[in-house]
């Protein structure tokens, strides 16, 4: 089960050092090759442990702890792991077009039309939904659910029957994107978030279409994140990137 992480970790260059952390309200970020993003936990069930000092650190040793079960350390991990993948070279890479030449759209705009009479399943319960709402027979599974969701458990009964699947990248914190992956096989698989690592190994396990997002104005953008921007991120620095299988080149990542 630990596969999908192993090979994250294995793409973060052992020389690559942590410049920069912040543990914001709504993101955590760490800079190294570029600025990694990725939601910060929860404060209840976040239990305490002291991990820094973190600038200065390999980035590697850091990224490790995308296996911890503590939320915090977990999310650190993949913040890292992002700091040296989600680069505006690596988009350029994956998709042949420069960031800026990505249209600022969410996964949800951009597949509204393919999603038409389709059965879709959303993993989390995401802003910008009503996109799609009314185009789909739509199930929302939610940790948390309200409204017409569906608790966690539904995924063992409700995923295997899908036409598209978009997971949050926060899955990857919690642990549960590999079983989501496996109850998914024959869905078209969408990884969505800023927290979405961009690497065509996602794509060995399955994952059809990584939407996530890179930096290009470093200084807005962290600005935005200590002064508790939530979406905010998108107009102050946060690009937002689609990345299809058919685009990605596989052997071209930055650590590849």
């Amino acid at each position: 089960m630990w596969e999908l992480y192993d090979a994250l970790i294995d793409l973060v260059p052992e020389d690559a050092t942590v410049a920069e952390c912040l543990v914001g309200y709504n993101w955590t970020l760490v800079r190294s090759l570029a600025t990694g993003v990725a939601l910060t936990p929860p404060k209840e069930g976040c239990s305490k442990r002291s991990i820094g000092p973190i600038a200065g650190m390999p980035v590697r040793a850091l990224a490790k702890k995308i296996k911890s079960w503590n939320s915090l350390e977990a999310t650190l991990g993949l913040a890292a792991i992002n700091s040296v993948l989600n680069t505006p070279g690596q988009v350029e890479r994956l998709s042949g077009i420069p960031l800026s030449q990505h249209h600022q759209m969410s996964a949800f705009a951009r597949f509204k039309n393919e999603v038409r009479g389709r059965r879709v399943a959303v993993i989390g319960h995401f802003p910008d939904l009503e996109q799609i709402t009314s185009m789909c027979e739509l199930s929302i599974l939610e940790r948390k659910p309200h409204g017409g969701d569906y608790p966690d458990p539904a995924c063992e009964y409700i995923l295997a029957q899908q036409d598209y699947v978009f997971m949050t990248a926060t899955t990857i914190i919690n642990k549960t994107l590999p079983r989501l992956l496996e109850l998914s096989s024959r869905a078209v698989k969408v990884l969505v978030g800023p927290s979405t690592p961009l690497t065509a190994r996602l794509h060995d396990f399955g994952i059809d279409v990584l939407a996530g997002m890179a930096v290009d104005d470093e200084a807005a953008f962290w600005r935005t994140v200590r002064e508790a921007g939530s979406l905010e991120i998108f107009e102050n620095g946060g690009h937002m990137v689609e990345i299809r299988n058919k685009q990605i080149r596989t052997g071209h990542d930055a650590a590849a």
